[in-house]
């Protein structure tokens, strides 16, 4: 739970920050995430039977993505009916993943205010991932959980995955956010010019 606080805490600074000052951090994010996924391959490269490990991925391994892909659409259809947003937003905003960085610069240059909704959204679904991911997997397979992080299973939640599912799984939730992540670029905006 001090983690919530620490990323709140982390993000309400970053406003306040690029409110009131001029500073630019040009691509640092990009660095540090390059540098994430850098250690937590370093990490995947330690395990000891690396080939059995990607040999038991199988199906699973494209099951999941799709399971998510439906799950996420349809959580944003179901959205769209009870919060009376247009369809094309909610599952422009749903089809995000979790991946707030591309989703909300990607819908803002459709729409300003559903920018800031879909970035706001897919940043909520990575919090709640993080407070809930250690007590889903305790009544569902920790496989299945991973569910949960959509795209952010690539990165940012992925070392909570392996804390909390154990590194069996991180091989699974890497391949996972991996596939979510290629294809949130292409649905956004195919969704936003189909509806």
């Amino acid at each position: 739970m001090s983690f919530l606080y620490l990323v709140l805490a982390s993000l309400l600074i970053g406003m306040t920050v690029g409110r009131y000052t001029t500073f630019e951090f040009g691509n640092l994010y990009e660095v540090m995430l390059y540098l994430l996924i850098f250690i937590i391959g370093v990490d995947i490269g330690k395990s000891k039977g690396l080939r059995e490990e990607l040999r038991k991925l199988g199906r699973m391994a494209l099951l999941l993505p799709i399971a998510t892909v439906i799950g996420s659409l349809l959580g944003g259809f179901l959205a769209s009916l009870l919060l009376g947003v247009p369809l094309k937003w909610a599952l422009g905003i749903s089809a995000g993943f979790g991946w707030y960085s591309l989703t909300g610069p990607l819908l803002a240059t459709y729409s300003p205010v559903y920018g800031v909704i879909g970035f706001l959204a897919n940043l909520t679904r990575e919090i709640l991932t993080i407070i809930f991911y250690p007590i889903a997997i305790k009544k569902i397979p920790k496989e299945i959980g991973i569910v949960m992080g959509g795209a952010t299973t690539m990165d940012t939640t992925l070392p909570l995955m392996a804390k909390f599912g154990g590194t069996e799984i991180t091989l699974l939730a890497f391949v996972h956010g991996f596939i979510l992540t290629a294809i949130a670029p292409f649905l956004i905006p195919l969704i936003l010019q189909l509806f």
